[in-house]
This record gives C-alpha cells, structure tokens and sequence, in this order.
C-alpha cells in the first residue's frame, strides 16, 4: 500500500479522526501554555537563568514523572482510557487556571515549580494513554502511518501553538494585560475544548482489553513494583521493542544536551542578556525550524519505511543527526544552528516513529500502557540526566566545542550500538 493511500485509509477512519483531534488540540494547548512557561520562568526580565538553573528547572518537573509513570501504566491498563484522555484535560483546566493566579500574584520559589508540576505530571496520563489507544483505532498496517501522522502532528500543533501564544503577547502586552496570565488562560480554555472532544468516543472503545486474571487497581497500585518486573520481563521477551526503548532513551539523553546548549545560546551568546524578548524570539524561530524537520519526518518515515527496515531508517538518522550536529553546527551561527535544528527535529520524530511502531508492533496489549509509561519515564529520566550534565559541563553562554563533539560522537556510537545489538540473526546462513 502506498504513503497516499495509507494516509486516506487512517483519515475515512471515523474513531482515528476523533482521537487525531484529542491529541491534536491538547497538544496545540500545550504548546500556548509551554509559552507563558518560558516567558515567567526563562525570558523574563528578573531572570538569567545559567545552565545549573536550567537543569533544576528541568529536574523539578520532569523527574517526579520517573516515579508518577508507572502508576500511569497499571491505571492505563486498567481503566477507561477514553476517560483518562476526557478527565485528565478537565484537571488541567482547573490547575492551569490556580497556575494563571499564581502568576498575577508573582509567584516563584517552590509554590511555582509546585504548580506547574501539577499542570504537567497530568500530561502524563494523556500522551502515554493516546500511545497505547491508537492500535484500537487503526489496522496493524497502518501503525507505521498513524504514528507518524498522530504524533508529529500533535508536535506541530504545539508549534503552531507556540506561535498563537507568542503574537497573542505582544497582544496583551499593547493593551495593558498581563500577557503571562493572559495566555495560561487561553491554554485553561483550549484544554476544555480537548476534554470535550474525546467524549465523542465512545467509553470502550480505546481499550485495555479485558483480561479475566488481570488484578483490580487498588491491589495493582499497591504492587506497582511487581508490575513494573513484569513489563521488564515482557520487554525481554520481546527484544526488539526493547531495544528500541534503549537506542531512543540515548537519542534523549544527547538531544537534551542540545536544548539546554540552545537555551543558553539563544539567551546569553546569540543576544545580550537584556535582551529577553529577541532571545525569546530567536529561540521560537528554532523551534519552528525543528518542528518542520518533524513534519517532514511525518511524510518521509512512512515512504521510506515501506522500502527499507525500520532498523535500517533509525540507523540512517542517527548518522544524519551526528553529521549535522557538526556541519554546520560548529559554526555557532544562528544559520547554522537553524540548519542543525533542522535536520535534528527530523532525526528524533524519524525515531520516535519507528521506535513507537516497533513497541506498539511487539507489546501485547495487556501490557501496553505499562510499556508506554515505561517509555515516558526513559524520555524523561534521559532528559534530566543530560540536563544535569550539561550543567557540569557548558558555560554560561551555551557555547562548547567539546560538547558539540560528544553530542555528535553519541548519536554515532548510538548508531552503532543498535546496528549490532539489532542486527538479523542467522541459521546455517539464514536469517532467524
């Protein structure tokens, strides 16, 4: 079957268009609302933030999720998670709009991290539950399309979102309005529109399947670590998955070294430190230029894949990431790095649609949102400890040959990890 037809067969899908628009207006609300983050927390006037203070930003809201996660896996394995997807966006609403108050009354210190941890740990229970739910909504032959289509456009809705947020600043800030407040508000509201547009489907219809000697949540919640043992052992049952679990959580470990290196480049080596708001500006150029290399990885993963392996296209993007993180990367110009971003963006959602294929493809159901949530701590355990790192290791201003070299040689050793560990194994000279 070809891209064109694969795209049409996902989109004459009643149910996949309904969990498409989940995920892609949740995920455009994320957007504005990572704007109004930034914009309080990084690019304010009152702050500079140096590379220490950036991996403890990042610290306090992403690493509580490596213990929240597998509790998002015995839940997602157990209840409605069409419900999951309809109440998880109403709670942000109500603790976007604690968060909008708690900005107006220029909060800081621990009550904000507090608050936006709250806002986000929620996010959890969202992208893992929509990973897990798309199987039931798409054939087994099309999950290489729907995870490049689902998402990569739920990554451009956020960026579109991005942009929204970013002119709607300006906006307020010429009529007098707190713009920060402004655009949490905005987010609180579009987050009600995301709740109710997965009410459209129906209770049962994402899953999990049933499983008679599956236990009740109460007592799977209570042996959380028991449970995390089991989906260990089903991924190594399962090698592939797993080892696709291993080569992205790599792949997070270095492109979070990057962001940071970004942020501080952006804010304190590309443009004067009083100046936040070109900062800001430049760096939202950047992340549109990585977004439209997600994009294309949405169009080119699924047409590529159905002529070589996944194996073979996740190995090709890892040696493209390493190349082009040094050419021209090393410039450290804005062309350059605009460029790298770039062909960066397409290397990572490259990866992460075969890497989601390759766990959805080989997990049993059963087990899927464990596994997910599995992932989802990977993701975010690999991007703090980069962000500690980085906070060793890059000065102020984000500018470091020697970390752009051990960025670039890591996606290359990663590359050739995956090639052996993955590698086809043969019988009497034939493939096993």
């Amino acid at each position: 079957m070809t891209t064109a037809r694969h795209l049409f067969h996902l989109l004459r899908g009643s149910w996949f268009r309904r969990l498409f628009a989940v995920r892609v207006s949740s995920q455009f609300a994320d957007g504005v609302f990572q704007v109004a983050l930034a914009s309080y927390v990084i690019f304010s006037p009152e702050r500079q933030p140096s590379p220490a203070a950036i991996a403890g930003a990042m610290a306090t809201v992403l690493l509580p999720f490596s213990v929240l996660g597998p509790f998002v896996g015995v839940f997602l394995d157990r209840w409605s998670r069409r419900q999951i997807l309809a109440v998880s966006n109403f709670v942000r609403v109500a603790l976007v709009l604690v968060l909008a108050a708690g900005v107006a009354a220029d909060l800081g210190g621990p009550l904000l991290f507090g608050l936006i941890l709250a806002c986000l740990s929620v996010n959890r229970f969202l992208l893992a539950g929509l990973s897990a739910a798309l199987p039931h909504v798409v054939d087994h032959e099309d999950l290489v399309m729907a995870n490049a289509v689902t998402p990569t456009s739920g990554t451009l809705a956020a960026i579109l979102g991005l942009g929204v947020a970013s002119v709607s600043r300006v906006v307020w800030d010429r009529l007098g309005v707190d713009s920060d407040v402004a655009v949490l508000v905005m987010a609180a509201l579009l987050y009600a529109v995301a709740g109710a547009l997965a009410l459209r489907i129906p209770r049962d219809l994402l899953g999990p399947d049933y499983d008679p000697t599956r236990p009740a949540v109460r007592e799977a919640a209570r042996h959380v670590a028991r449970g995390l043992v089991e989906g260990l052992r089903h991924l190594a049952d399962r090698r592939t998955a797993a080892y696709g679990l291993a080569t992205i959580g790599a792949h997070r470990f270095f492109f979070g070294l990057s962001t940071v290196m970004l942020i501080l480049l952006y804010r304190g080596y590309f443009h004067d430190p009083s100046e936040p708001d070109a900062a800001f500006s430049g760096l939202a150029v950047a992340v549109v230029v990585s977004g439209a290399g997600f994009v294309t990885a949405a169009f080119v993963t699924p047409f590529v894949t159905e002529r070589v392996s996944l194996r073979l296209w996740v190995l090709s993007l890892l040696a493209a990431a390493a190349f082009t993180q040094v050419v021209p990367g090393a410039l450290f110009t804005e062309p350059a790095l605009l460029v790298s971003s770039y062909f960066l963006g397409l290397a990572s959602q490259g990866i992460k649609i075969c890497v989601d294929t390759l766990v959805q493809d080989s997990v049993d159901d059963a087990f899927r949102g464990r596994v997910f949530s599995l992932y989802d701590v990977i993701f975010n355990v690999a991007f703090v400890a980069a962000a500690a790192v980085a906070a060793v290791v890059l000065p102020d201003d984000g500018k470091s040959y020697v970390v752009l070299g051990v960025v670039a040689s890591g996606y290359l050793l990663t590359g050739v990890g995956y090639a052996l560990v993955s590698r086809p194994r043969t019988v009497a000279g034939a493939p096993v």
